[in-house]
């Protein structure tokens, strides 16, 4: 097992930041702490933070008020690498990151729906953290005709980020559907959960512009660590 390609740490500062505002952990016009005591809560460096505050401040979620202090805004929608993730810990928020487990092109399941035009796909199996903690089991299909080869160590923790700067493919809708379904023969150790075992389960339809799908993907989450939470309607 290997780790996909690591964001920078500002980044992640920031996407972890919009999922605890999006889970209401910072309330509308909140103040944030010091920077200097933050950035040591949070185990990085003030120059970090405060590039993480800035991508905060240009997408509408922070006022930074000289000699006052950094306070959160509230948006209904905001850019985010993880917008379609909609796994969180309970309670909310955590930010994703994720170890892969195998890349493979093969024939697509005869199970699936219909998603791009090729016979084939890159199937990628992927154990998905919350914070650190293993809440979540992926399969995920790329439809072949996107690219010809994908190798672990061209994968980014966001999978959406690494088709939009690697493949040039957008993702600009998905269906979800939740069920609960047992969690599959080739599920790792790493998973506390065991084969077989009932978990939260998520079947998803993504689609490119113009409306064609190319990739379907199937995730068993673990209920007592994370749930789905779509949020939908102003703020």
């Amino acid at each position: 097992m290997e780790s996909t390609g690591a964001l920078p740490k500002y980044i992640q500062l920031s996407e972890m930041l919009i999922r605890r505002i999006a889970a209401g952990q910072f309330a509308d016009g909140a103040r944030l702490p010091p920077e200097r005591d933050m950035a040591s809560g949070l185990g990085t460096s003030v120059g970090t933070l405060r590039k993480a505050l800035a991508d905060l401040e240009a997408k509408g979620l922070l006022e930074r008020i000289h000699g006052s202090g950094n306070y959160v805004r509230h948006r209904p929608e905001v850019s985010s690498l993880y917008a379609f993730f909609r796994i969180e810990k309970v309670g909310g928020g955590g930010l994703p990151t994720a170890d892969v487990l195998s890349v493979d092109r093969m024939t697509k399941p005869a199970d699936a729906p219909e998603f791009g035009p090729s016979a084939e796909g890159h199937r990628i199996r992927r154990l998905r953290r919350l914070d650190g903690e293993v809440v979540a089991l992926e399969e995920i299909w790329l439809d072949g005709d996107q690219v010809g080869t994908i190798g672990i160590n061209d994968l980014s923790e966001s999978l959406y980020h690494f088709y939009r700067t690697r493949l040039g493919l957008m993702i600009v809708r998905v269906e979800d559907r939740v069920s609960v379904a047992p969690v599959p023969a080739w599920t790792p150790a790493g998973f506390q959960l065991h084969a077989g075992q009932i978990a939260g389960y998520i079947e998803r339809l993504s689609q490119a512009p113009g409306g064609g799908a190319v990739e379907f993907s199937r995730t068993w989450f673990d209920g007592a660590k994370a749930e789905y939470v779509s949020r939908m309607g102003k703020i």
